[in-house]
C-alpha cells in the first residue's frame, strides 16, 4: 500500500503518522521523500489498513493499495529514478554508463591492456571474469582470487572502478574492494547469496535469469533490498527461445517494462544475448533507443584465442566504434 501525502507537511508530522501507522497495523513503513510529493509505502499485511480512516487524516492526499509483490524495487513507492553512483560515476536517470571488458582475466598484459582501450574509448567501468561459471566441468574457470587482484592492479593503473562477478556466499570477502558485484543469469534466484548480498552494502549488478520472466527478476531484486541495500542495477542479457542462430534473444522491450514497473537502473549485455560480435553494435543501440541506463559488452585483444566467449567478444577498436555511436545516439535523443 501506498499512501501520498500532502505537500508541506513536516517530518515531524510525517514521523507521528508512521509510527501511529506501524502501531496500529503492525507494518514496516518506508518513507520517500521526492521533488513535488512525500510518498509512505507500507510493507507487511496491509489487508487490515482502513483506507478510509487513513484517507480521513488531514495530511494525506491518496491511498492505493499495491498489488505486485514487490514493494522496495516498485516505482509506485519510488516515483523518481534511483541513480546509483560509483566513484563519481553515475548509473540511471539519464545518464549512460558503458561498462567494458573481457569475458575472464587471463593475465596482467591482457586486463591492463584492454582496461586502457576501454577506458580511452569512453567506458566507465571495467568487466572482468574473476570467477567463471562455464556449462562444462572441462572449461577454463577462471583465475578466482588472482583475477580480482590482476582487476585490482589495472584499476590502479586506469582509474576505471570495476565489475566482476560473483559466484558463491563464501566469496563474499573476496570481494571487499570490488566496485559492482555481478550476480550471474545462473544465480539471479541463489536466494541466500541475494540476502547476503543486501548485507554489503555495495551495488549489485543483477542480471536476469535466462529462462526467468520480469517479475522474477525484480522479486530477485527485492532479496537484496529488502536486507538493507537498495543499490541493485537490473540487467537484461537475453533469455532463452526456441530461435538458435543467436546464443539468447535479447528482450529489448524488457528495458522500457523494467523503467515502467521499477525506479531501478536498467543495463543491458548485448554480448550475451548474441553470442556473436558483430551484432554487439546493432543491439547495443537498440538498448540505447529503448531507453537503458547503460551496456555491458565484452572487449577482447584477442577474440580468437580468448579462453572463454570469443565468439562475442569485440575488438578494442570495434569498441571504439561502438561507443562513438552509443554516445553520438545518446545525445540525439536528449536533444529531440
Amino acid at each position: 500500500m501506498i499512501i501520498v501525502l500532502k505537500d508541506g507537511i513536516g517530518k515531524d508530522k510525517i514521523k507521528s503518522f508512521s509510527d501511529e501507522l506501524s502501531r496500529d497495523y503492525g507494518v514496516k513503513v518506508n518513507t520517500w521523500f521526492g521533488t513535488h510529493s512525500t510518498v509512505l509505502g507500507l510493507i507487511g499485511d496491509t489487508q487490515s489498513v482502513d483506507i478510509e480512516r487513513v484517507q480521513a487524516n488531514d495530511i494525506v492526499d491518496t491511498v492505493k493499495r499495491v498489488q505486485e509483490p514487490y514493494k522496495k524495487a516498485n516505482r509506485k513507492f519510488h516515483p523518481d529514478d534511483t541513480v546509483i553512483e560509483v566513484a563519481g560515476r553515475k548509473i540511471g536517470g539519464g545518464n549512460i554508463a558503458i561498462i567494458a571488458g573481457p569475458c575472464s582475466v587471463e593475465n596482467r598484459d591482457q586486463i591492463c591492456g584492454i582496461a586502457e582501450r576501454v577506458k580511452a574509448a569512453g567506458a566507465s567501468f571495467l568487466r572482468g571474469g574473476a570467477f567463471k561459471p562455464r556449462t562444462s566441468p572441462y572449461s577454463f574457470q577462471g583465475l578466482r582470487a588472482e583475477g580480482i587482484e590482476l582487476l585490482l592492479e589495472a584499476k590502479k593503473q586506469t582509474g576505471l572502478p570495476i565489475v566482476t562477478e560473483i559466484m558463491s556466499i563464501n566469496h563474499i570477502d573476496l570481494f571487499a574492494d570490488v566496485d559492482i558485484i555481478q550476480v550471474g543469469a545462473r544465480n539471479m534466484q541463489n536466494f541466500e547469496l541475494l540476502k547476503a548480498l543486501g548485507a554489503t552494502g555495495k551495488p549489485i549488478l543483477l542480471k536476469r535469469g535466462l529462462a526467468n520472466t520480469i517479475e522474477e527478476t525484480l522479486m530477485s531484486a527485492e532479496y537484496i533490498m529488502s536486507a538493507g541495500n537498495e543499490k541493485v542495477i537490473l540487467c537484461e542479457r537475453g533469455v532463452r527461445t526456441f530461435e538458435d542462430y543467436t546464443r539468447n534473444t535479447l528482450d529489448i522491450s524488457a528495458v522500457p517494462v523494467f523503467k515502467r514497473l521499477s525506479h531501478l537502473p536498467v543495463i543491458v549485455d548485448p554480448s550475451h544475448a548474441s553470442g556473436i560480435d558483430w551484432l554487439v553494435e546493432p543491439l547495443s543501440l537498440s538498448a540505447v533507443a529503448a531507453g537503458a541506463d547503460g551496456l555491458i559488452i565484452e572487449v577482447h585483444n584477442d577474440p580468437p584465442h580468448a579462453l572463454s566467449d570469443g565468439a562475442q567478444s569485440v575488438t578494442p577498436d570495434a569498441f571504439d566504434v561502438i561507443a562513438k555511436k552509443v554516445f553520438h545516439l545518446k545525445k540525439a535523443l536528449a536533444d529531440l
